[in-house]
């Protein structure tokens, strides 16, 4: 077993991250003892890419079956729930995650519910979300003259 020299600043997060982690945790998921969420984290990306935003979500070993998600108004929420662990197993080490996962995406613009496209490959699934025509801009035309 070879020794590791302890990195004080290689577990730290940027202010950005924890202020996410907070909001989520405070307003999202429930959360259990000492803040720490009872539902497992799944990591997201969220970009635009012309009219549409993008989200990104990986979900390692779950069947596209496994995985809902839904548009509310804005908000992008994907669900659902990663195997629990067998009893009596002794782990050296743990990472994976377990049970429930939900992840809440309020996105800045109005989107067109009805054309979400989903696509779900090697775990990892990407939601376009088109803008809706309200939130695209528009080019006015000048008229000359009175």
């Amino acid at each position: 077993m070879a020794i590791a020299r302890w990195d004080p600043f290689a577990e730290m997060m940027s202010l950005r991250e924890a202020m996410d982690r907070l909001f989520e945790e405070s307003f999202v998921r429930p959360t259990s003892f000492m803040g720490w969420a009872r539902t497992a984290g799944v990591p997201i990306d969220v970009y635009t890419d012309g009219d549409n935003f993008v989200i990104e979500a990986a979900v390692p070993g779950l069947a596209p079956d496994a995985v809902d998600v839904s548009v509310l108004g804005n908000e992008v929420t994907i669900r659902g729930e990663y195997p629990t662990v067998p009893e009596g197993r002794r782990y050296l080490l743990r990472e994976r995650p377990s049970g429930q996962f939900e992840r809440r995406v309020t996105l800045p613009d109005p989107v067109d519910a009805e054309h979400v496209q989903a696509h779900y490959e090697h775990g990892l699934i990407r939601l376009t979300v088109p803008k809706a025509e309200s939130a695209k801009p528009r080019r006015i035309a000048l008229t000359a003259g009175r």
